[in-house]
């Protein structure tokens, strides 16, 4: 803690079992707070006191500014299980700072749901779909990987369960475990058969991922096969793809920016090599955007965010700034390579492909001025020949020059 710096909120975590389930300790911060702030159902768990009681019926910000005018006093927040672990902790924290901000965890819905089921947490891939799109599982079915899914209410394993046979995991087991640590109900079954009914709000999935043969696996690592997305032709093939990605270096955090998208593959597998990463699909064709949108649900990346547009002019004030850009065409195009250069941080990378003469001949120019790294990408796959297609021949796709250069 900073000199000077008091830690004047204290969030604490809190199950179905309510104050019995908590430390004397937790118990007693929460008994003499000045002010409790908390959802409803938290809050009715707490016997009324003297406390001033806020809630978030109007939002966080609006609750945030009311405990900003209590600083000073004992302001308690009550959260579910682990605030930090997809919790309101980590609103608090981001608004007020760590510095100013106690947490008192209980057991979170993931450790009592891989409690329940016998699953060492550690090799399971904990995943919430409360306030985000159901489609981010997608990033995640392979089999043999067990999943635990915070669901957003009662319908949530149905549409989870019809997720999983779209995919061909049908077979897969589900156990639906609902109000841990209180009235507690479990439900089995598999996904493919999953019955079409409503279950209690608060639940956890415990799912198995089990193939069906011939399901969709796709693998995280950069390169999926071209008919993966759907595209009008506009696509970098998947071996350039993943020299691309190669050369872009997705790290966490950071924020790439694909310019001139067109199915949006390469800011969609940026995403899937480093989920916490961000990504900006950039992109003039209303029909490419349709397909860029459709690819990233399907493909396990529904945080793309797609902007409509022409480069280089789309660009200016574009949030947040890249630390990466890649450009797939329009190389070219007059001013475009400046502005992605202007536009990146410092240490960030470009990468932009040219198939043309003239592509080739401007990312000679830019990197005689800027810097960085041309290769060729020369990429010929077999196909048939001749009218019975018995015999094949290697057919050369279009040789790619790429730039790669890095803003020192």
């Amino acid at each position: 803690m900073s000199a000077g710096t008091k830690k004047w909120i204290t969030v604490v975590g809190i199950g179905e079992d309510g104050l019995e389930g908590i430390s004397p300790a937790a118990r007693r911060l929460i008994e003499t707070a000045d002010v409790l702030v908390g959802g409803k159902r938290h809050l009715a768990k707490v016997p009324v006191g003297p406390e001033r009681r806020l809630d978030w019926k109007d939002g966080f910000d609006k609750a945030f500014n009311q405990m900003e005018r209590n600083k000073g006093k004992k302001v308690v927040v009550l959260a579910s299980g682990d605030p930090l672990n997809f919790g309101v902790g980590a609103n608090v924290v981001r608004r007020f700072g760590a510095d100013r901000v106690t947490v008192v965890p209980s057991p979170g819905a993931f450790s009592l749901a891989a409690a329940a089921m016998g699953w060492p947490l550690a090799d399971v891939q904990c995943l919430t779909v409360h306030g985000r799109p159901l489609e981010a599982v997608h990033l995640h079915l392979v089999p043999g990987r067990r999943l635990l899914v915070l669901g957003r209410d009662g319908w949530t394993p149905g549409k989870l369960a019809k997720l999983l046979k779209g995919r061909g995991f049908g077979p897969s087991p589900m156990t639906v475990l609902a109000n841990m640590g209180g009235k507690e109900t479990r439900l089995k079954g598999m996904a493919r058969k999953w019955p079409k009914k409503k279950l209690p709000d608060l639940n956890v999935i415990a799912v198995e991922c089990v193939a069906a043969p011939g399901a969709d696996i796709r693998p995280r690592t950069p390169g999926l096969p071209d008919d993966a997305y759907r595209h009008d032709g506009l696509i970098t093939k998947r071996e350039v793809r993943a020299a691309t990605i190669a050369r872009l270096g997705p790290l966490p955090g950071q924020v790439l920016w694909d310019v001139g998208a067109g199915s949006g593959s390469v800011a969609i597998e940026w995403l899937r090599a480093e989920p916490t990463a961000q990504a900006v699909a950039i992109e003039m064709n209303k029909k490419r955007l349709a397909f860029i949108a459709l690819n990233a649900r399907n493909l396990g990346a529904p945080g793309l965010k797609i902007v409509e547009g022409a480069a280089p002019g789309v660009l200016k004030g574009l949030q947040p700034p890249p630390d990466a850009v890649f450009l797939g065409g329009g190389v070219s195009k007059k001013g475009l390579l400046e502005a992605c250069w202007r536009a990146l941080l410092p240490g960030g990378r470009l990468v932009a492909n040219g198939v043309t003469i003239e592509a080739q001949q401007r990312l000679l120019s830019f990197r005689n001025v800027c810097g960085g790294e041309l290769v060729r990408i020369a990429v010929s796959r077999a196909a048939p020949m001749g009218p019975a297609g018995r015999l094949h021949a290697f057919r050369p796709l279009k040789e790619v020059t790429q730039l790669a250069a890095v803003k020192t």
